[in-house]
């Protein structure tokens, strides 16, 4: 007991550490003289930016001096953690344009390229980003799901068997960083990121009139007469400075016409059909653009504005967020009758971000000038409110960038764990019924044994390790999101219904149906068993001692997690699900010997690592003395005299006095079956017997 008390204490202290305070993220380890030795001239590195983490490259070009690109660290700009709790640090290099000039791994503790696989695989996906554009939706393909079709607005990398998740997490990385440097370095605006927001349905056409098109919002108007906007400057210091407006207050200020003339329904409808062409050939996938259609004395355009330029007289922003339009240099015919002295396009790039369906909040900002030398400057907004219908789009089909993307790609995956859980959830509850027949339960655990080691481990890649649990507390303790854990959603639905069987059940329902290495073991020792191996049965104290080693493995694991990720990364290894499971005995002799010795030893000592060596098991069984049921069922002359049970548990999960150390049960209901059989339980033959009669028959009497 003192090394569970050990452990628990250590857990406490961890929880204790985490309320009490936390280290910060680690942050950028490139400095000048390296980076510097990583871009030798002819390029030149420039100081590192004090508004945001990047480092300017530069080249000579005759006698000016030109931008090459940025150099920055994920971990700087998206620290997203990968599955041990710690976040990947890359070094990722853009051009001016956002093409990727490289990406270089730093620093990781991905379990899997931890030798496992190796780092090479993750050094050569990395490599693919490499003259790649964020102008393009970058995806990852792994396994059959390749369908290749790349060109300017499409772009395919190879993904990395085994290691799915690892990489989609890296890709969100590398994107997520170089798309906050591109928005603040590069013009692309601070919007969403582009691959996860709705489209503009390209198939739908409506043919409207204009009355039509302003009725259902299609095309807004704004009329602001001059007594409108002398209202907006009144009772400030620009109120009574527009002689004109004073002098003309009927008069029109600006009469706005503003609709996104990239939709179908609008753009045909509003433009010739040479038009509509023209404005098709200037667009690239994902942009939108925006007509301005204007009459009065104000224009959006001014007598100073540069075809081709931004505009300064009308602003776009969605959710606070200002997104650059800039003007098409187009002079375009409009179809409908509609009379506008000044008509604008204005494109909006598809990596800006923009949502076409969330409002998009139009201003145009009115200056007055108070003041001849110094003159003050005063600002006033007007403002309209663009809002698209939602049958002109459609949501786009989430990427391998974000984790519902993840999820929606592995759904037949969960559809089938789902319906797995179902039937071992129905067959748990319905126990007495389950093991009324000792041969048709016995089928139906091997049953599903099997499905556990193929389908949750094998194909899914469901199996859960003590790594989900450090690399929680890893980021929790560097004041980290869990985000990283929806990038693998067999784990999380697996969690989610150990979690629920914890409180009912205990530990044995994950470590004794759901745990693929622990199934693994268990078919192991039964063809065993079957090929009559001896088995050796390890003495009551002896097994009560040696049950202990794997909660000094938790403690040791658990503590090192907060002061030393590289040993961390070692002391898991102890597990050998990584080598057996994920990597499927792919790996370097060591840990391949290793994993198969502690099967073979489970041919003679069953299943010899959960029971004494497993960490992972150890804190399932501290979480499962919270458990609501002692579910399995006892007679009183259990243990007293009867041992059938006891002796029967390969487990050894039963002491002498009959009780069930539910900590080391493994949920394999061998006794259950024993308890409901009258030809097995002692205790039922016995009883048998006592109600047992037999009829005394007078004997006949002959008559005289």
């Amino acid at each position: 007991m003192r090394a569970t008390l050990t452990c628990v204490l250590c857990l406490l202290a961890g929880v204790l550490a985490l309320v009490l305070g936390a280290t910060p993220a680690q942050a950028g380890v490139l400095t000048r003289a390296e980076m510097t030795r990583r871009f030798p001239a002819p390029l030149m590195v420039g100081e590192r930016e004090a508004d945001l983490p990047v480092w300017p490259l530069f080249k000579q070009n005759a006698t000016a001096t030109e931008l090459v690109g940025y150099v920055f660290e994920s971990i700087d700009l998206a620290p997203i953690p990968g599955f041990s709790g710690v976040p990947l640090n890359l070094m990722v290099a853009i051009d001016p344009k956002g093409v990727f000039i490289g990406v270089e791994v730093l620093s990781h503790h991905e379990p899997v390229f931890l030798d496992g696989l190796g780092e090479a695989p993750l050094y050569q996906f990395v490599k693919q980003y490499k003259d790649l554009s964020l102008k393009q939706n970058i995806s990852i393909e792994t396994g059959g799901h390749r369908v290749r079709h790349p060109d300017a607005a499409h772009a395919y990398i190879d993904g990395v068997s085994k290691a799915t998740a690892s990489v989609r997490i890296i890709n969100q990385s590398v994107l997520a960083a170089a798309l906050k440097v591109s928005r603040k370095k590069l013009g692309f605006a601070a919007g969403r990121d582009p691959d996860q927001i709705a489209r503009v349905r390209q198939d739908v056409f409506e043919p409207l009139d204009l009355k039509r098109m302003m009725a259902d919002g299609l095309v807004q108007r704004l009329r602001v007469s001059n007594r409108d906007i002398e209202r907006l400057f009144a009772g400030g210091p620009g109120a009574g400075l527009d002689p004109q407006a004073l002098a003309q207050p009927d008069d029109t200020f600006i009469d706005l016409y503003l609709a996104c003339v990239s939709v179908p329904s609008i753009g045909r409808n509003l433009l010739t059909a040479a038009g509509w062409r023209k404005l098709q050939g200037r667009l690239e996938e994902g942009d939108h653009a925006l007509i301005v259609m204007s009459s009065g004395r104000y224009s959006v355009t001014g007598d100073d504005f540069v075809r081709g330029s931004v505009p300064d007289r009308i602003l776009l922003r969605q959710e606070k967020l200002p997104i650059d339009m800039r003007d098409l240099d187009l002079d375009l015919k409009l179809a409908l009758p509609l009379a506008a002295d000044s008509v604008t396009i204005f494109r909006v790039i598809g990596q800006a971000g923009l949502d076409p369906a969330s409002p998009m909040d139009f201003a145009l900002p009115v200056t007055r000038n108070k003041g001849i030398v110094y003159p003050e400057r005063i600002t006033r907004e007007l403002s309209l409110r663009y809002t698209l219908p939602q049958r002109l789009l459609t949501k786009v089909e989430d990427n391998s960038k974000s984790w519902p993307g993840i999820w929606n790609a592995r759904r037949w995956e969960l559809a089938t764990l789902a319906a797995g859980l179902a039937v071992l959830s129905v067959a748990l509850t319905m126990q007495k019924r389950l093991t009324a027949n000792g041969s048709r339960f016995n089928w139906f655990r091997r049953a599903y044994l099997v499905f556990t080691v193929g389908f949750v481990g094998y194909y899914a890649q469901g199996q859960l390790s003590i790594v989900n649990v450090t690399g929680v507390v890893q980021a929790l303790w560097a004041r980290r999101g869990l985000e990283f854990l929806l990038f693998d959603p067999m784990t999380v639905a697996l969690w989610a219904f150990v979690l629920v069987s914890l409180l009912v059940w205990g530990r044995g329902t994950f470590c004794g149906w759901l745990c693929p290495f622990g199934a693994l073991q268990e078919l192991t020792g039964k063809l065993a068993q079957w090929l009559r191996i001896p088995q050796l049965r390890v003495r009551h104290r002896t097994d009560a001692r040696l049950k202990y080693i794997k909660y000094v493995a938790l403690a040791g694991i658990i503590a090192s997690a907060f002061f030393s990720n590289e040993l961390t990364d070692k002391l898991v290894e102890l597990e050998p699900f990584k080598t057996a499971i994920t990597l499927s005995f792919v790996r370097s002799w060591p840990y391949v010997a290793y994993a198969v010795g502690l099967l073979l030893a489970s041919g003679f000592v069953y299943k010899f690592f959960c029971r004494y060596l497993c960490p992972f098991g150890a804190s399932l069984a501290l979480l499962g003395r919270f458990r609501l049921l002692d579910w399995i069922p006892r007679y009183k002359d259990c243990g007293a005299p009867c041992q059938t049970c006891r002796h029967r548990c390969d487990y050894q999960a039963i002491s002498p006095s009959g009780a069930v150390a539910y900590d080391e049960c493994f949920q394999c209901m061998d006794c259950v079956v024993i308890y409901e059989s009258d030809e097995k339980c002692a205790v039922r033959i016995l009883e048998i017997k006592r109600h047992r009669t037999i009829p005394i028959q007078p004997a006949a009497r002959s008559s005289i």
